[in-house]
């Protein structure tokens, strides 16, 4: 009995250490209704289906984080001008790059009061001609705010559907192949269903993401604009307040 206990025990400790490779061995395994599955076996209109949900989804990607960029600039712009008097708000926001929303109503005011002179200063005081200028400038902002929100939200509206479009193609597969067998078989009908719901999870994924992001930038594109409206406000005053040259 005592001869055979380290035996029994050196036979217990090899079958113990082979068991990380017999793991190894069985976990390994090729999916046959994955996502290569589907690109592989799928005909031409899925893998058409699956390219528009990946363009889709990274066009949202790539609008949603250019366009929070973007915003963290203005908020930052806006709260800096908000914190300056009115002769040093009109002069930081000349000095902005550009392509900054603040920069172009300062240059909205500045050339409204450059124009405003000879037969116009006789027919329109300054106060009108330098509100609508502002004005202009200020639905400009909002319409450059409003850029690429219509992809995010074409994407989030379409995206389930473009999704659902591939389901039903895959069940319509696995009905096909239901009726060439003769016999409705789980081989037969497993591969286009978990293609179809492949589908759907896809649509899914790529619209909610689309939503949420349209509708955080749109509340962070309101808060722009009230920034906007404010600075303009103070902006006008100034430009009234300017002797005229």
């Amino acid at each position: 009995m005592t001869k055979t206990t380290p035996a029994i025990f050196t036979v217990a400790l090899m079958f113990a250490a082979s068991l990380p490779a017999l793991a190894a061995e069985t976990v390994i395994v090729d999916n046959p209704y994955g996502l290569g599955a589907l690109w592989a076996q799928g005909d031409l209109v899925a893998r058409a289906t699956l390219l528009i949900l990946l363009i889709m989804s990274a066009a949202s990607w790539y609008i949603g984080i250019v366009k929070l960029l973007e915003q963290g600039r203005l908020l930052k712009q806006g709260r800096e001008l908000l914190a300056l008097p009115g002769a040093e708000l009109q002069q930081r926001s000349s000095q902005l790059s550009e392509e900054s929303l603040f920069n172009s109503l300062a240059l909205a005011g500045v050339e409204a009061l450059t124009e405003h002179q000879g037969t116009l200063a006789q027919r329109v005081d300054l106060n009108t001609w330098v509100s609508m200028a502002i004005s202009d400038a200020i639905d400009s902002a909002q319409h450059q705010l409003q850029g690429g929100l219509s992809v995010l939200a074409t994407v989030g509206s379409t995206a389930p559907f473009v999704g659902l479009f591939g389901t039903v193609w895959g069940i319509y597969h696995a009905l096909t192949a239901i009726g060439i067998s003769g016999q409705a078989s789980i081989d037969k009908v497993a591969g286009p269903v978990g293609e179809a719901l492949i589908m759907t999870a896809i649509g899914l994924g790529v619209a909610v993401p689309a939503v949420l992001a349209y509708n955080w930038l749109v509340r962070r594109n309101k808060l722009i604009l009230d920034s906007v409206r404010v600075i303009a406000g103070r902006l006008h005053a100034n430009v009234l307040s300017t002797p005229a040259r």
